[in-house]
């Protein structure tokens, strides 16, 4: 985690975050160039979030194998007992990582 430099404190007021009547409404306000979201939040009292079940988002892609390679990636995820393209996806991660510790 990077060191965090402290700032002067400056004496902030916050102004009370209005009451919406939708959901529309509340993101019509947040993205109105006009509204400084800073005026509302005391940085001061704020923490970091943690968001612990999300996942990363993917991608679909078509790759183009022949048939004994796939047939070969079949047979050792079933040896592992594991879905293939779950195996091929830690294989080319391990891949990835072993390569860009060389470079």
């Amino acid at each position: 985690m990077p060191k965090q430099t402290k700032l002067p404190r400056k004496v902030q007021t916050t102004k009370a975050i209005p009451k919406f009547k939708s959901e529309a409404a509340e993101r019509k306000f947040w993205e109105d160039a006009a509204n400084d979201a800073t005026e509302y939040f005391d940085v001061a009292n704020m923490q970091v979030a943690k968001f612990t079940n999300l996942k990363p988002s993917t991608t679909s892609i078509s790759l183009r194998l022949s048939d004994s390679l796939l047939d070969g990636i079949r047979r050792q995820a079933n040896k592992l007992d594991v879905p293939y393209q779950s195996l091929m996806k830690v294989w080319l991660t391990e891949k990835l990582n072993e390569t860009s510790k060389r470079t």
